[in-house]
């Protein structure tokens, strides 16, 4: 009895309950590397992480929280949607806060696509969109980009009856941008019936004139949502907190679909702290304002090359292909630096790069160096 209760090792029983078909297609998502060789304490730039960590105001509401972990957080997140949108300029009854914008992909596609139905995603975007199209069931269609940016004409070329949500990160996974121009040419070609979801995770580091995250969009239509997180600028990857501005209808759908306490009460109160802290918030964004055009300078002057970036990491080609980008990793992995590889995103020939601290990042551009015998 022991034995047929045991089974075969990785064989599901006969008799055992099956997942539903497709589940098991779907490959686990795999996180930027956290550990070292030996144990040692790594320089992690593989995650795109906040470099200057976070807020002390955000930490010591994390702290406080603890003498009320025996409550219920408020199902509704009245406090955060409200900080968020006196910080953000929007209406507080169209925001839905998520266990980070992950969720809220989810939740987007589970009520708006299914069995039948296509999603659409730029080729090297986020790999999430894919997974969240799979797990109910929908086809994931992948378009093509030009110079790791989306092609808004490629996307709509794609399009069909059986398109239900198009997915743009705009920054992209690669660190470019569509300007707003684009973003609203892509808007109005797509049917009334197809839901846009403008991803802007790294929308605080953009500076760029052209760009708009999504809020005029969201505000000026009824069929496109805007995505959000505070795991990048405000340091809080950890709590896990994102959110999502929409339309009202649309709104009530997520709201539906969530789960009751979706936000945990420590995630909420830090995430008005952090909202709280402008001087924190504003030094986030002007040191990744000096470093990231150093990293990608360096990253010239070794014979790399890095595509242009508005956001707070740097993807960058090796010369030498997929194999060189490979040993590269290797080598910097032994030296206790640990960056993204990007096989995942259909770019094996690069690494992706956090913007870290001055010394984290000095010392990725020596352990390139030794790579490279520069």
């Amino acid at each position: 009895m022991a034995n047929a209760l045991r089974g075969e090792p990785g064989r599901q029983p006969d008799s055992a309950p099956r997942p539903r078909p497709g589940v098991l297609n779907i490959p686990p998502y795999v996180a930027g590397r956290s550990a070292a060789p030996g144990g040692a304490k790594p320089i992690k730039l593989s995650s795109n992480e906040c470099a200057l960590g976070a807020s002390q105001k955000a930490m010591a509401a994390l702290r406080d929280a603890a003498a009320d972990l025996h409550r219920y957080p408020d199902s509704a997140a009245t406090a955060l949607r409200v900080a968020i949108g006196a910080f953000h300029g929007v209406e507080a009854d169209r925001l839905v806060c998520g266990d980070g914008s992950d969720e809220l992909l989810h939740l987007l596609v589970q009520g708006y696509a299914g069995p039948g139905d296509e999603v659409l995603y730029s080729e090297h975007g986020f790999v999430v969109y894919p997974m969240v199209a799979q797990a109910v069931g929908a086809t994931p269609v992948r378009c093509a980009e030009v110079n790791c940016r989306i092609d808004v004409d490629a996307m709509l070329a794609k399009v069909n009856p059986r398109t239900r949500v198009v997915f743009v990160a705009n920054p992209n996974s690669t660190g470019t941008y569509i300007p707003q121009a684009d973003v609203e040419r892509l808007r109005s070609k797509l049917p009334a019936d197809v839901l846009l979801v403008l991803d802007a995770a790294y929308a605080e580091f953009v500076e760029a004139h052209d760009y708009e995250p999504g809020i005029a969009m969201v505000r000026a239509t009824n069929n496109t949502v805007m995505t959000r997180t505070f795991s990048k600028a405000f340091g809080l990857a950890g709590v896990r907190l994102g959110w999502a501005y929409c339309p009202p209808a649309i709104a009530e759908v997520l709201n539906r679909l969530r789960a009751p306490f979706n936000v945990t009460l420590p995630a909420q109160r830090a995430g008005v702290a952090a909202l709280e802290d402008r001087e924190f918030f504003a030094a986030v964004r002007a040191h990744n304002g000096k470093w990231r055009p150093w990293l990608e300078k360096e990253l010239v002057a070794l014979g790399l090359d890095p595509v242009p970036s508005v956001a707070n990491f740097v993807l960058t080609r090796f010369p030498g292909g997929a194999a060189q980008a490979n040993a590269a990793n290797a080598h910097l992995t032994k030296r206790g630096v640990l960056v993204r590889e990007m096989t995942a995103y259909g770019l094996g020939d690069c690494l992706r790069i956090t913007v870290g601290r001055e010394d984290e990042l000095k010392a990725l551009v020596a352990g390139l160096k030794d790579f490279l015998g520069k």
